[in-house]
């Protein structure tokens, strides 16, 4: 064996590399690893019409699971074992996935919840070309699913908050029955920073970002009443996933130019407010934006744009009057307005005056900023994004165990 990188692994063989390449990501389960694994190598050697790898990927276990995935792998021919001392379940299918030599990676639950007769109608959109990621999916026609109440609504709750929240396209971003091309999954698995269960939902985001075509197969699915997976907290993480994946990368513009403008109104309003008796309604509606529009676009540059380079920041804040202009245009006119049908309108209610009127400008400020003082800065779909940071697995923490490719 051999170690490409920290958190990774790969292996000289000395075979022709499978076609396929089924990952079963394990995480203390050392008492029904055994039968699992036995039963889905019976099934691929006597019915799947491709040549295929098993690789269990143990992660961070502490009940012997190591050393019965170890041992399957010496006994059965064309299983290998996998084993990170780092507990996670996306951690494992990455180290997985990145070093095998397959055409298509594929993972499953350890308990085969999913029949296994959905794995070629799953794999075979990926091997043929016609798409690069394909899902199991719960929730679409067809699919036959047995599991608790409380589960089945947790499940359509999350997703539908994932069809609401980042647009998602897909059904059920949750199950665990999975295939990418490898070519794919090392093109996205770079962005992906999710190491443990949100691993799934934020690798389908990002490759419905990047406009790849993923196939969705309703499955039959039976609940696995000794699951492992701690609802509760697994709902929490997930819900911060979102979250993150709302507010990054060029999808997430709109949320940081909202959250920023909220920022630059309630200083608007201060600097408005010290001001008005000062310098009157005109003047103080011209500092107040004029000093909280320098600032709004030096944030909008750093973190809506993620521009960080000292050049162009001149140009950029020139550029950046005209959307002050068209900000300033609409709140004077809404003062002007509002003197003509009040007579000595008291401050507060000019300084909401000037805002509400103010938002069509800010609408303008925010299309301008995208296309035209930022445009240069859109990335080109397609491009990948900065590398996350990630959690290094120590080299010596993976060991890797093989006898071969079947057929």
């Amino acid at each position: 064996m051999s170690a490409s990188a920290a958190g990774s692994a790969s292996v000289d063989v000395g075979v022709a590399a499978p076609l396929v390449d089924v990952v079963v990501p394990t995480h203390n389960e050392a008492g029904g690893l055994e039968p699992s694994i036995r039963r889905l190598h019976e099934y691929l050697t006597e019915r799947f019409p491709f040549t295929w790898r098993i690789t269990i990927a143990d992660n961070g276990s502490s009940d012997g699971t190591p050393e019965v995935a170890q041992r399957l792998a010496a006994q059965l021919p064309g299983v290998a074992a996998v084993v990170l001392a780092q507990a996670g379940r996306g951690g494992a299918l990455k180290t997985a996935w990145r070093s095998s030599d397959a055409t298509v990676v594929a993972y499953m639950d350890v308990d085969l919840s999913t029949d296994l007769d959905a794995l070629l109608p799953l794999v075979a959109p990926l091997i043929s070309g016609h798409s690069d990621v394909a899902i199991g999916s719960r929730l679409a026609p067809g699919a036959r699913v047995r599991r608790g109440l409380k589960r089945e609504l947790i499940s359509r709750c999350y997703n539908a908050v994932l069809r609401v929240g980042l647009r998602a396209r897909f059904r059920d971003a949750q199950c665990g029955f999975k295939a990418v091309r490898a070519a794919t999954a090392r093109r996205l698995l770079p962005e992906v920073e999710d190491d443990a269960w949100f691993f799934d939902t934020e690798l389908l985001v990002r490759a419905q970002r990047e406009g790849l075509r993923i196939v969705e197969l309703p499955v039959d699915w039976a609940d696995d009443p000794d699951s492992r997976v701690h609802i509760l907290s697994t709902a929490w993480a997930d819900l911060r996933g979102v979250a993150r994946l709302l507010v990054t990368g060029r999808h997430g513009r709109p949320v940081r130019f909202a959250a920023i403008g909220a920022v630059s109104t309630a200083a608007y309003l201060l600097a408005y407010l010290a001001l008005r008796p000062l310098v009157g309604p005109w003047w103080a509606n011209v500092v107040a934006l004029g000093t909280t529009a320098v600032a709004n676009t030096a944030a909008n540059r750093r973190y809506t744009f993620e521009v960080t380079r000292a050049e162009d920041r001149l140009r950029h804040q020139a550029q950046g009057l005209v959307a002050f202009a068209a900000g300033l245009a609409t709140s004077t006119l809404g003062l002007g307005l509002l003197h003509l049908l009040v007579d000595r309108p008291v401050a507060v209610v000019e300084a909401l005056v000037a805002l509400v009127c103010g938002g069509a400008g800010t609408i303008v400020g925010y299309r301008l900023f995208r296309n035209w003082v930022f445009a240069g800065h859109e990335a080109p779909p397609g491009s990948p994004g900065p590398a996350p940071a990630l959690v290094p697995v120590p080299v010596r923490s993976v060991r890797l165990v093989w006898r071969g490719t079947p057929r």
